[in-house]
């Protein structure tokens, strides 16, 4: 029983030093490398498929080198999910403030109280609810997703920029849509369903898609509830927190979680 256990604690601790020394081996696997020039062409060369839209974008597949396509395809898309969680950011803080008000005051401008209205139709609230609850569940919705969750989300969806729905239709995200024309007919449908892989004109349509359908879509429920305690307890909100609330995003379920997990740690240093 002593042998077993001293080689049992001998394993241990070797793993445990495995963990500590493989990072360091493997370092340089993730170091950035110099930014080169994003090579560019008319997507309509690589297929014969039509864009859906006039963005001309980075050849993602001709990157020979995975840290070069990393870093262009972070590089690419960074920009517009900066700005769309800026926006909403400011928009919060008016949330804030008009929370203030009817705390203390009862009543807001009749300007914000129009807005108020127009944001609970777009985030899906019930309009019945009084003005102080709608500003209260607007609170809760109307907030940010961590840039790097998004980032390393759309790099999943996309296969890096690859994939056929982001190269014709801007698509991401893998986000579906149930109008027809509204954009691209999965080739694997099975007979009988009728959607389609949304499709946008802008990068900046895709995103703020994206971060709408998280913000409403009562399958995001948790991770809105993960979001909105972090806030309450004064915390950052972190992606890695965050990720388990997309547990519903795919058919692969805890799996699809472990993965996002990864690739936020792996790929932590191109999102600078």
């Amino acid at each position: 029983m002593s042998f077993i256990k001293h080689s049992i604690l001998g394993l241990f601790g070797l793993l445990c030093l495995w963990a500590v020394i493989k990072p360091l081996l493997e370092q340089d696997k993730y170091k950035v490398d110099e930014k080169i020039p994003i090579p560019k062409q008319p997507d309509k060369e690589l297929t014969g498929e039509q864009p859906l839209h006039d963005v001309v974008l980075p050849r993602f597949a001709d990157f020979r080198h995975v840290k070069q396509k990393k870093t262009a395809f972070f590089d690419f898309l960074k920009p517009a999910v900066v700005a769309e969680n800026n926006r909403l950011a400011e928009l919060r803080k008016s949330l804030l403030a008009w929370q203030e008000q009817l705390t203390y005051q009862h009543e807001i401008p009749h300007t914000h109280a129009l807005k108020v209205e127009a944001l609970a139709l777009k985030y899906k609230l019930n309009t019945r609810l009084s003005i102080a609850e709608k500003v209260r569940l607007l609170i809760t919705r109307v907030d940010i997703v961590p840039t790097p969750l998004v980032l390393v989300q759309a790099a999943n969806e996309s296969a890096w920029g690859t994939s056929r729905f982001a190269r014709i239709g801007l698509n991401f995200f893998g986000i579906w849509c149930y109008k027809k024309g509204c954009g691209m007919v999965p080739g694997s449908r099975d007979e009988g369903l009728k959607h389609e892989v949304a499709a946008f004109t802008s990068v900046e349509q895709a995103v703020a898609h994206y971060m709408l359908n998280i913000n409403t879509n009562a399958a995001y429920k948790v991770l809105r509830q993960i979001r909105s305690q972090l806030r309450e307890k004064n915390l950052p909100v972190d992606s890695s927190l965050l990720v388990t609330g997309l547990l519903p995003y795919s058919e692969r379920g805890s799996d699809y979680i472990l993965e996002i997990s990864e690739m936020l740690r792996h790929n932590r240093v191109y999102i600078h």
